[in-house]
Formats: structure tokens, C-alpha cells, sequence
């Protein structure tokens, strides 16, 4: 052994929300896999701090559901429930207030959907909800767009941390806006961010990572994956990795080669005629 092999594992990188820190920058759903002791397993692969539940399609469920929220409580993570499914404002309150009721929690990831086709959120419901949730003493994750002025209002309304979408719900195409990312970043320097939304491959959670976003929320590329639990694991790592790549340092892009031995000051030898 030598000592390379001796040195610890790095710690997990991890990120604060509303003055609580978590234990990873991974936060994954909990719909779509193929059964619960799958998810379960993901969920442990993938070492998130939160798992996020909607209630709306628990409640469906009936005793189901029940039995699902209660393995959902045996997870080794912080339950987000989220307004999943809800149109309007009003809806989203009433659906908040009865997670909080049931959950005891006042986390809540705040969706106010304004498209069936491309789920986008409704930024003017989505403000009006959080105000009121913010009033109420809910701490709000609002699942917003990059836009900025819509960003301003929800932290005036009170939110301590975004969640910009990088692509619609279930796309896996990834970053769709990446120069609206960037923006966003460096205009909210102090404010956590987390890509929900369109992530659909480990190589899109690193490319957000390396522009500086402090967690990834995903779902669907996970759960539908061939593999979910092995999956879950490789996004870890690849959060991990662009989140290290980020604070190391990234080198700028440049337009022309640049050689990585200079040219000036190399030696050259006259070397002796070739026989022939």
C-alpha cells in the first residue's frame, strides 16, 4: 500500500438552506421508480440530504400512499414535499398547508404550473403564493425560470433560495439556457441556487456545478433509469466532482491554441549529420 491509498475519502460537499446544512448537494424526487425498495436503495446510492414527495399524488393513492409516506419517513434524508400538479396560487397555499399538517414540516418546494405541455412555472402565481407561504412561516423553494426580475420578487416575497428550472420536467435535455444560468448566478451571488428540472444525464448536474450552482434537483433521469441505484450514485459523483471543479478554479476558454511547454527558452541540440 502505498501512501496515496492511505488518505481518507473526501468529505461530501454540502450546501445550507434556510441556516440548516445538509449533507449533500443531491436532492431526488421519489416518483416514478420501478418499486419502493428501489427507491429506497437510490436514495441511499445517491447520499441526499432531501428527497422530495408530492402530496397531491400520495393523497391520490389512498392507504397506498400512506404506506408509502411512512417509508418515505424511514429514509435517512429531510422530506420536502412539494405543490406538484397545483394551477393556481390559492391551490398551492391549501396544498402546502395540509403537508405542513401532515409532514410537520414547513419546508416546501412551491410549484405553481402554468403550462400542461411544458410545465413551466406560473411566475405570477408562483410570487403570489410565496408571499403568503412566506407570511405563514413556510420556508419557501420556489421551482422559478431564470428569470431575473421574477428572482427578485421571490426573494423580496421571501425566499431564501431559488430553483431555476434547466430544462422542462422530464426532458433530460439538460441545461436549455446555460448563458440565463450564468447570468443568474453572478447577479444572486449570495443566494443558493439549484437546478430542478431537465436534468437528464450526470454530465449536465457537473456542467451546472461548474457554473457555480450550489445543488442539483432530480428525478426522472435517476428513477427511470435501466439501473436507478447505480445511477443515483453517478450523479453523486458527478455533482461532487463539478462542485470540487468549481471551487478549484475552472481555466478560461481561449480562442487560440496555446502550447502547454513554452516555446522560449527550450534548448536545441545540434544533433550529427544522418548517415546515408
Amino acid at each position: 500500500m502505498n501512501a496515496l491509498d492511505k488518505r481518507p475519502a473526501p468529505a461530501p460537499s454540502r450546501f445550507a438552506a434556510y441556516g440548516t446544512e445538509l449533507p449533500s448537494r443531491l436532492l431526488l424526487g421519489t416518483a416514478q421508480y420501478p418499486s419502493p425498495q428501489i427507491m429506497a436503495e437510490a436514495v441511499a446510492a445517491s447520499q441526499a440530504g432531501i428527497v422530495t414527495v408530492s402530496l397531491r399524488r400520495e393523497q391520490a393513492r389512498g392507504r397506498t400512499g400512506e404506506r408509502f409516506l411512512e417509508l418515505i419517513r424511514d429514509l435517512k434524508a429531510r422530506i420536502l414535499p412539494n405543490t406538484a400538479g397545483c394551477r393556481t396560487a390559492k391551490e398551492a397555499i391549501t396544498t402546502a398547508q395540509m403537508a405542513r399538517e401532515l409532514l410537520d414540516t414547513d419546508w416546501i418546494k412551491l410549484e405553481v404550473i402554468a403550462n400542461d405541455d411544458t410545465l413551466q412555472p406560473d411566475l405570477f402565481g408562483l410570487v403570489e403564493a410565496a408571499e403568503i407561504l412566506s407570511r405563514d412561516g413556510f420556508k419557501v423553494f420556489p421551482y422559478t425560470t431564470e428569470d431575473l426580475g421574477a428572482a427578485d420578487r421571490l426573494i423580496a416575497a421571501g425566499c431564501e433560495i431559488l430553483m431555476p428550472w434547466g430544462a422542462p420536467i422530464g426532458s433530460g435535455r439538460g441545461l436549455a439556457n446555460p448563458y440565463g444560468l450564468k447570468t443568474m448566478r453572478a447577479y444572486f451571488p449570495g443566494v443558493p441556487l439549484v437546478i430542478d428540472a431537465g436534468v437528464g444525464a450526470p454530465s449536465h448536474a457537473a456542467a451546472a456545478m461548474e457554473m457555480g450552482y450550489d445543488a442539483i434537483l432530480l428525478n426522472t433521469a435517476v428513477a427511470k433509469a435501466g439501473d436507478p441505484v447505480r445511477m443515483a450514485a453517478a450523479f453523486a459523483a458527478a455533482i461532487d466532482a463539478g462542485r470540487t471543479a468549481f471551487e478549484a478554479g475552472l481555466m478560461e476558454p481561449r480562442d487560440m491554441a496555446q502550447p502547454s511547454t513554452p516555446v522560449a527558452g527550450t534548448p536545441f541540440f545540434d544533433l550529427p549529420p544522418r548517415s546515408s
